[in-house]
């Protein structure tokens, strides 16, 4: 194995605990009687509903058009009839209309046909994706479309892929970088003729030896030209900003793009996604999901249709444990705490995390001590006190003077802190609460 590649700068060792899902093979959850599909599961302008109540849906309809640059389209996941339109929260607590879906009994198999991808000019394949409502899976959920568009003013040196996977307990991309290797590497090459990269890298932790060994066999297969770069443990490592530098030993500029220094970046379920979406012409309209931790009595990987409750998709895991005390959408690192059992999986759902009282550890908040673990583990080079102390006092303004901006809310500051200070939350609010820039013209 070739040596091991990192970021220089801040980060920590969470206990990864992956060992309760990453063994068990992707399945399907089926259909569910209830499907809730919001019209906003990504960054940008919610999508315009086509459809009303009353109105009979197939799986693979859309049923949610894009409506802006930056905006992505929405697929119906089953077949059935809309019930209701309303507006809902999301785990993160955005509040957005939703389809309320009622699934038919029985459902008709979809047929995709296949297309040769190779026939496709890049602006053809960034057509397709754009098509599918394709955004960022690993939770950031930005129109992938848009960040293939690369300007014509800027050059791509490389396609990284992220298969670092580093948020604790989640295996979904592990599991498709096993199981889905070919399909992946195939994904990779269309982007690249996408984006006019002249290189691809794919970067993954050293906890999956067997995904780094079986994508390098798989390459060398299918004529080499992806460097596979096993990359130590260590959280954030998946950030775009880690992951440049660890793999390009670039560093993005504050407030910039990875295209600032000729990187595009995308995650291994993305580039399963455009892969679906290029070669079988299928939508997004499910992915596969994690759903772990020891509250939940069956851990396992799962292909889930976007809509499914998460109440359904605990049932089917054989439902809680005795001592489950939180629910978690996506990783604990980053992810969102919420309780509504009614709140359904969306594009950028990549883990139901289940925890235990003993996996929660509830810890009282104390004054800060001054330590400073915060500074060093910042992997941005951030003052996560002193933004903090600023948002408390509702010194927004100032907070921005500090790059309140460049924080990606990975919660390593969190994490060390030893008085228990919400960091992440206080950073989060500042972001909403701070001033916005004058507009231009």
């Amino acid at each position: 194995m070739k040596s091991l590649e990192t970021f220089s700068k801040g980060g920590v060792h969470p206990g990864d605990n992956k060992a309760l899902s990453n063994k068990i093979a992707i399945r399907s959850l089926g259909v569910k009687s209830t499907l809730i599909i919001p019209m906003s599961q990504h960054i940008g302008a919610p999508a315009e509903c086509l459809v009303n109540v009353g109105d009979e849906v197939k799986e693979g309809m859309l049923i949610g058009k894009s409506a802006g640059f930056v905006s992505a389209n929405i697929y119906c996941s089953a077949a059935g009839v809309v019930k209701e339109i309303k507006d809902i929260y999301l785990a993160s607590g955005m509040k957005v209309k939703a389809v309320v879906i009622e699934t038919s009994g029985e459902q008709e198999a979809v047929k995709y046909e296949e297309s040769d991808w190779q026939q496709l000019s890049p602006k053809e394949i960034i057509d397709k994706v754009a098509a599918a409502g394709i955004v960022g899976m690993g939770g950031a959920t930005f129109p992938v479309h848009v960040k293939y568009m690369v300007p014509p003013d800027a050059k791509v040196d490389a396609l990284v892929i992220n298969g670092v996977e580093c948020e604790p307990y989640l295996t979904a991309d592990h599991r498709l970088m096993l199981e889905k290797g070919e399909q992946l590497i195939t994904g990779m090459r269309i982007i690249a003729k996408a984006i006019g990269a002249p290189r691809i890298c794919i970067g993954i932790e050293e906890n999956k030896p067997d995904a780094i060994k079986n994508l390098e066999e798989l390459i060398a297969k299918n004529g080499g030209g992806i460097e596979v770069h096993p990359l130590m443990m260590k959280y954030p490592q998946g950030d775009e900003k880690q992951l440049l530098k660890a793999i390009l030993n670039k560093e993005i500029p504050s407030g910039k793009l990875p295209i600032a220094i000729g990187g595009v970046v995308s995650n291994v379920g993305t580039v399963n996604a455009v892969y679906e979406a290029v070669v079988l012409n299928k939508p997004l309209y499910e992915r596969v999901v994690t759903v772990t931790g020891r509250g939940v009595k069956n851990p396992g990987n799962f292909i889930i249709k976007v809509g499914t409750r998460v109440g359904d998709v605990i049932e089917e895991c054989g439902g809680f444990t005795d001592d489950a005390v939180k629910l978690i959408m996506g990783g604990p690192m980053m992810g969102f705490t919420f309780c509504d059992l009614d709140t359904p999986v969306i594009k950028g759902t990549s883990g139901i995390l289940v925890l235990s009282a003993a996996e929660a550890k509830k810890s009282t908040r104390t004054a800060c001590l001054s330590c400073g673990r915060c500074l060093k583990a910042c992997p941005t080079g951030l003052q996560p006190t002193k933004m903090f102390k600023k948002i408390s006092m509702e010194k927004y303004a100032d907070a921005l003077k500090l790059n309140l901006l460049d924080c990606k809310e990975c919660g390593c500051c969190a994490f060390v802190c030893p008085a228990n200070i919400p960091l992440v939350q206080g950073f989060r609010l500042g972001k909403r609460m701070a001033p916005k820039p004058p507009k231009k013209g």
